[in-house]
């Protein structure tokens, strides 16, 4: 955080919102709700022309593909105080994985090591960077939780979504069995081990069931479309949503995986 020498106080961060596209392309409202926390919580955000952050090509080991979206990233995010994801999983990418990319080029290494460590995800960022201990919403109902691999693993996010949680008005959050156990979806380790994906999510969708809570939250897309698409299937009434959205008290969009309604004229 930046000091004004006359003042002698902090300014306000100005945070870059990395959108995801995910975010991007199918559940919008949870970008717009994290910039709702974001600028509650005091931030100047600013959401820059982006583009993927290059984890599918890296998981599927086309590293130069990886490297060339990296540059964009890095580039398109120079100059913002904190770079801020509403996913444990592009963070991930940006903050654990840009630096080794370009283990054999100073010039980018540096510009990498500087966008990883100043790289979040959204609840980590708000709680661990700005100290924010509530939220002001309100949700009336039980959830659970899902810890998804990237967030839990790569950037220790597991107690700063349920802190936040902890505040909002009405809600009651129930502890599923085995909530940090992967989903299944794994970006494209779904399309290539789909099988084994399958069977992941149909234990994932019984310790959802078994919690009795009507909602189901997680702090990654994939993961909560994955979830979504399996117990849509399954014909349970469970409500996925993103937590972002909960935490903005922005939940007039339908669940994950349902339908909007046409309004009758």
């Amino acid at each position: 955080m930046s000091v004004l020498p006359s003042q002698g106080r902090p300014t306000k961060p100005r945070v870059g919102l990395f959108v995801t596209c995910l975010v991007d392309l199918m559940r919008p409202s949870v970008g717009f709700a994290a910039v709702k926390l974001l600028e509650d919580a005091g931030c100047i955000v600013d959401a820059p022309v982006q583009t993927c952050c290059g984890q599918p090509a890296y998981n599927s080991g086309d590293r130069g593909t990886t490297r060339d979206l990296a540059m964009q990233v890095i580039e398109a995010f120079h100059g913002y105080d904190y770079v801020v994801a509403p996913s444990g999983s592009c963070a991930g990418m940006i903050k654990a994985h840009y630096p080794e990319l370009f283990e054999e080029d100073p010039n980018w290494r540096t510009k990498a090591d500087a966008l990883a460590a100043r790289t979040y995800e959204l609840t980590s960022f708000l709680v661990d960077v700005l100290g924010i201990t509530k939220v002001d919403a309100s949700f009336d109902g039980t959830v659970t939780y899902h810890d998804s691999c990237s967030g839990l693993r790569e950037l220790g996010v597991k107690s700063q979504p349920r802190r936040l949680l902890a505040s909002v008005e009405g809600l009651s959050l129930v502890e599923m069995r085995d909530s940090d156990v992967c989903c299944g979806f794994g970006g494209t380790f779904a399309v290539k081990y789909s099988d084994i994906s399958g069977a992941i999510v149909d234990a994932k969708a019984k310790n959802v069931e078994e919690a009795h809570a009507p909602t189901l939250l997680a702090g990654d897309l994939g993961c909560l479309m994955n979830m979504a698409g399996k117990l849509t299937r399954d014909g349970k009434p469970i409500q996925v949503r993103h937590v972002a959205e909960v935490l903005a008290g922005m939940t007039d969009e339908p669940p994950i995986g349902v339908a909007k309604t046409k309004a009758v004229k």
